[in-house]
């Protein structure tokens, strides 16, 4: 080849390059730019009246209208929520299939489910943390148990003498009553159910000596006298039980478990449409009707990322890896 001819055929293909970048951004841009076209759906793992379904209903109306398109909410329940998960992780990552992702799911089932089926931190992108609920610990209302020291302290004297509900093995409840069983040098017995609502049955009726639920769930048995609250497992208390200790104040340090929710896509989903639609639900959250309801939970979050997001599920992913190796739970 004629020497002198190399820098003009590099300069050919330096140019075709820059025209294929140019085009390429051009695309995206386009595709930012027409975003969204059609209706977008968030997939909830779990049936409705859930927490993740709660999170979803609240931001969906809202967010149809600020994007103006309809945002559809199917829920896909089964297998601890690994089923909807796997249908939001292998639609396609164009912003018209999100997941409304939650503690076990996205932090706890790749630890203690074989074969799940999806990799949280790899098959998916953060969008925005939706809320952060404490776990409420709650007995009868005509328990023994006056305190959480008092239930400690049965439990102590008398191993396995205290029995506990779950909405399933390996669920966030589950681990945060492993967790405070572990932390206080006990042994207590593990009731799994098939969901909360049999749990919360058994729990007015007795059959078992508390339940680490929702708040949500909880709240309204425990303004009515039915449960009476023990306990709270964030750091913080809640607003709206102010005279509830904390599970660390009541004498297990550093005990902090929560059920948090948030929106995630497809991993493929361009890094505009992640940000449009963290924007987008930031400001859903900031308006004052929903973040008063969020409140009322305690599940309230401050504005964040998809970064801050990303960096929250990791810090939470290490806690149950942990806890998980320490307790040997593993899914049925």
């Amino acid at each position: 080849m004629n020497p002198s001819f190399q820098p003009a055929r590099r300069h050919v293909l330096a140019a075709a390059a820059g025209a294929l970048m140019l085009s390429t951004l051009s695309g995206a841009a386009l595709a930012q730019d027409s975003y969204p076209s059609k209706p977008i759906t968030i997939i909830v793992p779990y049936a409705p009246g859930g927490q993740g379904d709660v999170f979803a209903r609240l931001i969906g109306e809202r967010l149809g209208t600020a994007l103006k398109q309809p945002v559809i909410v199917d829920n896909r329940p089964g297998a601890s929520g690994a089923l909807g998960t796997r249908i939001a992780a292998r639609a396609k990552g164009d912003g018209y299939t999100l997941l409304l992702g939650q503690t076990g799911e996205m932090a706890v089932n790749q630890f203690v489910v074989k074969e799940l089926g999806y990799e949280p931190l790899k098959d998916f992108k953060p969008v925005v943390l939706v809320g952060d609920a404490p776990l409420v610990m709650a007995v009868p209302a005509n328990s023994k148990y006056k305190t959480l020291q008092d239930l400690v302290k049965a439990a102590q004297v008398k191993p396995e003498a205290v029995a506990y509900a779950s909405s399933g093995t390996a669920t966030p409840g589950h681990l945060a009553a492993a967790a405070l069983a572990l932390g206080v040098k006990s042994t207590m017995v593990h009731v799994p159910y098939k969901g909360a609502g049999q749990a919360m049955t058994d729990l007015l009726g007795g059959q078992v000596d508390f339940f680490f639920s929702s708040a949500s769930a909880v709240m309204g048995y425990v303004t009515t006298n039915r449960l009476r609250a023990l306990a709270v497992s964030t750091p913080k208390r809640m607003p709206t039980l102010p005279n509830v200790p904390t599970v660390a104040e009541s004498g297990v340090p550093d005990f902090s478990f929560s059920l948090w929710g948030g929106v995630f896509a497809p991993a493929e989903t361009p890094d505009a449409i992640v940000t449009r639609l963290n924007a987008e639900i930031n400001k859903i959250l900031a308006e004052p009707a929903i973040r008063s309801r969020l409140e009322a939970d305690g599940s309230a979050v401050r504005q964040n990322t998809p970064a801050e997001f990303a960096d929250f599920v990791k810090r939470d992913v290490a806690k149950y890896q942990g806890l998980v190796k320490a307790t040997g739970i593993q899914a049925d």
